[in-house]
């Protein structure tokens, strides 16, 4: 294992069920996991299958009960998983945490779906704490326009005084969020990178300033990026040093690593390859997502 950066922001580099056993019980806030998919990306040459499934749940087993044990009696933990295995984790998860959503991340896709089934345009996210009678939930940090009373005007005659409906509310448990892509500005060399907004949500509605938030699965380290924004403390523990570039690069925490000086890497596209008409788009809808960067 190799340890990264300072006081406020720790960059672990080593395999997540060692390193979790290292962490004191009982010590973190909030973990957000987005573990291996076991559908078979390559990860920096590295491809995320096991030989079998029941080898893959079990080494799940192992690192979920080591999540449990760090997450603090009143902490959040947030899992994101493949459609396939996600019934595996919510029965495991069931018998140790309370589950209070399960939500579906959707976002629309312009690549070539699946022509012989329903192709997949969301992955799902499970949403459990330790104890329903004491978590964190900031409701006023992540409300969104409310449709009907915002731009309808509707009027909600069962109050004693008939009231326009509210203009904002919490979400529910479906959101909508476009998958980071090639050109976006927070894009990085990764085949899973989840985007900033998605991760803010999570961070805003279940911890507070101050606190401890955990990726075991670290990536592109935007957990850890979006935790720094907004004045949290953070934990990410990553296995590949290309990954583990990224982190340092993303969180201002080194600038140099093992004689490598670390900048974003530029990448082109070819002259004669035509736009992507949804990617600009979606990269547009970003931008207007994460101003929240600039206010921070």
């Amino acid at each position: 294992m190799e340890y990264f950066g300072d006081g406020e922001h720790k960059i672990i580099c080593g395999d997540s069920i060692e390193v979790l056993k290292s962490l004191e019980n009982n010590s973190i806030d909030l973990i957000f996991a987005d573990p291996p998919y076991n559908i078979g990306k390559n990860f920096n040459g590295n491809k995320d299958k096991w030989e079998t499934d029941e080898d893959y749940l079990k080494w799940c087993y192992d690192w979920l009960d080591l999540c449990v044990k760090k997450l603090k009696t009143s902490g959040s933990f947030y899992l994101m998983a493949a459609t396939q295995f996600m019934p595996y984790f919510d029965i495991f998860l069931s018998k140790r945490l309370h589950i209070l959503s399960r939500i579906v991340w959707h976002y629309d896709s312009s690549g070539v779906q699946a022509k012989k089934y329903f192709g997949s345009l969301y992955e799902p996210i499970l949403f459990c704490v330790k104890n329903k009678n004491n978590y964190t939930f900031n409701a006023n940090e992540i409300l969104i326009e409310a449709k009907t009373g915002a731009k309808r005007k509707l009027i909600d005659y069962r109050k004693p005084k008939p009231t326009v409906y509210n203009s904002k509310k919490v979400p529910g448990n479906v959101w909508e969020f476009p998958r980071v892509r090639y050109r976006m500005p927070e894009y990085e060399n990764h085949p899973s990178q989840k985007p900033i907004a998605l991760l803010e949500r999570i961070i805003k509605a279940s911890s507070n300033e101050g606190d401890s938030v955990l990726d075991p699965f670290a990536g592109t380290f935007t957990t850890s990026f979006v935790a720094k924004l907004l004045k949290r403390k953070s934990i990410g523990i990553e296995l590949q040093e290309e990954y583990i570039k990224i982190g340092l690069r993303r969180l201002q925490l080194a600038k140099e690593f093992k004689g490598e000086k670390l900048e974003k890497e530029i990448r082109t596209f070819e002259l004669n390859k035509k736009p992507d008409v949804y990617q600009i788009f979606d990269e547009i809808i970003l931008q207007s997502k994460v101003e929240f960067n600039q206010d921070i």
